[in-house]
């Protein structure tokens, strides 16, 4: 995850999610620590719980429900928070350096795992959720919360990328469905915006911010590159001839007029915006994007006129959308992993994953309640991103991810902008990234 997205403040969450999908929900400063965590409280033990605030109120509901369910036994107590997803992390690692106390089950953000489970700070979750449970939650979702081989956290719910494009369009043009290939899209846009008064092609987030560094892995896992190894996630393959191709398609998006020169800028809203005025053929964004579709208020498109896929790829295979969770780690800190990891089962268990996605509109990381006929219908994005979330890959898995998540924001961004050829900004991203990976070595030994 990572990104915070602007939403229409005079909608409710639920009310605004209800007609689409979820947005990639921020991750929260941390409250003030309470007094005593993992004390007792009237013969119950205290966890403390923290995550984001929920204006949905279905967090809220289940803390209820399970502290009732343990009366006497167990007592969680919800810490919340802003949607800041630095200034959390930075909190966490204050506290965590001053010994953790008060944290007890953690809502994080997906690309915190490897370096909270470098640092020592959550639990190896290896005997409490095993391959043989992993395998019923959506393959990204898991990928995501693996480091060196174990699982340090449990999906919760997931978010990704999408392709949204003028179904109407294109049907006019004489195109069946959506593109499967980046070629494909280019000749689509080439004859849709002859065809019509649309001003561009295709909209998708390039600025220089995290946002930026999702799509820039997308286009690269497009060609079947990456940005690390994955069986080896100190060796650096950003320099590979398959990376750089991703960023060559990326840029050409821009000198063949297929994207305009704004997509360097753009971040969610902005694309969003021009394809929502009905100024767009195609457009990348999360499955927030969807509800606004049938809001009059904020879409001069309807529902029947936009169609959702995944994203394309060089080869034609399913592309790769940029895995967006929310799990739930343990505190090693806590003096009560058996506890935390009950409200943990408790929460992710497929009848509150459930409640989640009908009270919520939150999509679900158990595969199988895709298939949930009543989910399909309240939120009608579910199904258009059940294929899509079966391919999703999370961004490069390194406790130094902060850190390079920076340096693959201004090179992904330079790139694109024509400021540095492809090649060479592989190059230096290499260096860089090598760079981060040595003196974390070095800080660590």
């Amino acid at each position: 995850m990572g990104i915070s997205r602007s939403r229409p403040k005079r909608l409710s969450r639920r009310d605004f999610l209800k007609v689409g999908g979820t947005g990639l929900a921020g991750a929260a400063l941390l409250g003030a620590a309470g007094c005593g965590g993992g004390e007792q409280s009237g013969g119950a033990t205290e966890l403390y719980f923290t995550a984001p605030e929920d204006t949905t109120g279905t967090t809220s509901k289940l803390i209820s429900q399970f502290n009732e369910m343990n009366k006497g036994k167990y007592k969680v107590i919800f810490q919340k928070g802003n949607s800041d997803t630095g200034q959390r992390l930075d909190k966490l690692r204050t506290q965590f350096q001053a010994g953790g106390e008060n944290i007890d089950i953690i809502l994080g953000d997906i690309i915190w795992t490897a370096e909270l489970a470098e640092s020592g700070w959550i639990s190896d979750l290896s005997n409490r959720f095993p391959q043989s449970q992993q395998q019923a939650y959506l393959p990204g979702s898991v990928e995501a919360i693996i480091y060196n081989g174990k699982p340090y956290g449990m999906p919760w719910y997931t978010d990704t990328g999408l392709l949204y494009y003028r179904k109407d369009l294109l049907q006019n043009s004489g195109y069946k469905g959506p593109p499967k290939t980046w070629d494909e899209l280019k000749q689509m846009t080439t004859k849709v915006i002859a065809d019509s008064d649309t001003r561009f092609g295709f909209l998708f987030q390039g600025a220089r911010y995290e946002g930026g560094v999702c799509d820039g892995c997308e286009f690269i896992w497009s060609h079947g590159g990456n940005v690390l190894d994955p069986s080896d996630p100190t060796k650096v393959v950003i320099d590979s001839p398959q990376a750089i191709a991703g960023l060559e398609t990326e840029r050409s998006m821009i000198t063949d007029r297929i994207a305009p020169e704004a997509v360097t800028v753009y971040k969610e809203d902005e694309s969003a915006g021009v394809f929502l005025n009905g100024d767009g053929v195609f457009l990348r964004n999360w499955p927030y994007v969807y509800a606004l579709v049938g809001d009059p208020a904020e879409s001069k498109l309807k529902p029947e006129q936009v169609g959702v896929s995944e994203l394309p790829s060089a080869d034609g295979k399913p592309g790769n959308g940029t895995v967006g969770d929310q799990p739930l780690y343990i505190s090693t800190s806590s003096k009560y992993p058996d506890a935390a990891w009950k409200f943990i089962e408790f929460l992710s268990a497929p009848e509150q994953q459930r409640f989640r996605a009908l009270e919520g509109s939150f999509l679900p990381t158990r595969s199988d309640l895709y298939d949930d006929r009543e989910i399909q219908d309240s939120v009608p994005v579910v199904a258009l991103a059940k294929e899509a979330l079966q391919h999703t890959r999370p961004r490069p898995v390194s406790p130094y991810y902060s850190d390079m998540s920076l340096e693959m924001a201004e090179q992904f961004n330079a790139s694109l902008s024509g400021d540095t050829p492809p090649e060479e900004a592989a190059r230096t991203l290499k260096a860089a990234l090598e760079n981060i990976i040595e003196q974390g070595k070095e800080a660590s030994s």
